[in-house]
This record gives structure tokens, sequence and C-alpha cells, in this order.
């Protein structure tokens, strides 16, 4: 359990620094950070899964389609990024893709909720609106829900894909690969292929360790969830909104910090509730 637990809030801290590097990126190449990252990513992931036995060709629909889904989520994310705040654009959309993917859940793959529940996810849409104060941007909190209903639906499909691949972790693994592979050919499509090479000797140590951060974060969840409860692992995971906001508010000096620092407080104890009454 101690493992465990280690892992788990390293993935958040993990998750929570690449995010960081891609809103620290230079405006002009953030979108270049976000494709270089996974391009790193994908190629930490790619022998692993091969070693793995991959995923299976009964898995190739639920890639194909989580792939396109990902290319929404980089999209709507350095969209909320290039002007929003990144104690707001964070937690929204870390909180809501947790949301979206409860629901959906529900919804779709035949989870139940009781009651109980419903009133955190409440709890959790009130939460995440208070995050939105005066003056803010209604295109970033656009793009930012976006990105959660992104982070939702991939997730409901990679938890479908995973359940009917030969091996589980091939699947999560080669989610990144292929997610890389089509913003690959997205990038060089829109005919940003000069530009990458351009910026590669300025911003290749970003996205290196961006990358290695994504690969490893969850990698390391993974593994925890072999050593605890996947109801356990992700309530940990989960702390990433709250570490989120205080660097948006202490790191970045971002106004409104502090109080999006408590409605962040109030969705990971909301969401804490909620996987605590399904497991």
């Amino acid at each position: 359990m101690v493992l465990a637990t280690v892992l788990a809030l390293s993935a958040a801290m993990l998750h929570t620094a690449w995010n960081l590097l891609l809103k620290t990126a230079p405006e002009a190449d953030r979108d270049l950070t976000s494709w270089g990252l996974f391009l790193v990513g994908g190629a930490l992931a790619l022998p692993v899964a091969t070693a793995l036995g991959g995923p299976g060709l009964v898995a190739a629909p639920w890639l194909t389609l989580s792939t396109l889904i990902h290319l929404a989520y980089i999209n709507a994310l350095v969209a909320a990024y290039r002007q929003g705040d990144f104690s707001l654009a964070y937690p929204l959309a870390r909180g809501g893709g947790a949301m979206v993917a409860a629901v959906g859940g529900a919804l779709f793959l035949g989870d139940t909720l009781p009651v109980l529940a419903w009133v955190a996810i409440a709890v959790v849409v009130a939460a995440l609106a208070s995050l939105i104060g005066p003056g803010v941007s209604l295109t970033t909190v656009r793009n930012a829900l976006v990105t959660a209903v992104a982070i939702g639906s991939y997730t409901l499909v990679d938890a479908h894909g995973a359940r009917v691949s030969a091996s589980a972790l091939a699947y999560g693994l080669s989610t990144t690969t292929t997610a890389a592979l089509g913003l690959s050919v997205m990038f060089l499509l829109r005919g940003r292929g000069p530009a990458l090479r351009t910026a590669f000797p300025l911003q290749w140590w970003r996205w290196t360790i961006a990358g290695a951060c994504s690969a490893a974060a969850y990698a390391a969840v993974l593994v925890a969830v072999r050593y605890a409860d996947v109801g356990y692992v992700a309530m940990l995971r989960e702390s990433s909104v709250v570490l989120g906001a205080f660097i948006g508010w202490r790191v970045l000096q971002e106004p409104m910090g502090g109080r999006r620092l408590a409605s962040s407080g109030v969705v990971l104890v909301a969401m804490v509730a909620l996987i605590a009454v399904t497991i």
C-alpha cells in the first residue's frame, strides 16, 4: 500500500509537471511542445508495449478512436493555456475530465452510481464553476471544458479498449504511441514540420522532460494499481488539481490563486467521496 501511495502521488506530480512545461513554453512553440512531448512519450512507451506482445488487433478500433479524441484534446488544451491561467485551466480540465468519465461510465459502460455519488458529482460541478471569477475569458473556459470532455471521453474509450485487448498494460502504453502518430500526421499536414526542426535546438529539453514525465506518470499508475485498488489510486491522482492550482497561485503568481486553490480542494474532496461510495 505504501508503494502504491508513493506511485499514485508521483503520477499526480508528474502529470502536473508536464502540463506546467506545456503552459510555460513560448506561445509560438506551445503547439510544437505538445507534439514533441508526445513524440518522446510515444518513443518510450513503444518498446515496452511491443515487449508485452501488443494490445492485439481487437483493440485497434478503440486505439484509433482514442487517437482521434487525443487530437481534439491537445488542440483544446493548447488553446486553454494560450490565454488562460494555469490555476484555472488545469483544475477545470482535470477535475472536469474525471467527472465526465464518472458520468460516462454510468451512461455507457454500465457502471452503477449510488445516490451519494450523484451528490458528490453535483458538488464537483459547483466547485468547478467557482473556479471561474470576474474577468475570466469565456474562450478559456470553453477550451478548458472541451479539454475536460476529451479527457473523460478518451478515458471511457481506453477503459473499454483495455478490457477487450490482449494486454491492458500494452493497450495503455500503446495509446501514447498512437496519439504521437496521430499528432504527427496532424502537424505535418499543417506544415509544422520545419517549425519543429527549427524549435528543436532550443526546446528539446522541455519536450524530453515533459514527454518523460507523461510516460512515467502513466507507467506509475499502471504499476500502482497492481498493489492497491483502482479507486484508491484514482483518488490520490486527483490531488493534481490542488497541486495545479497551488503552482498557478504561488509559482506563476496568477490572480485569484487562493480562491482557486480552495475550489480545487473542494473538487478533490468531492472526487474522493465519489470514489469512496462507488468502490
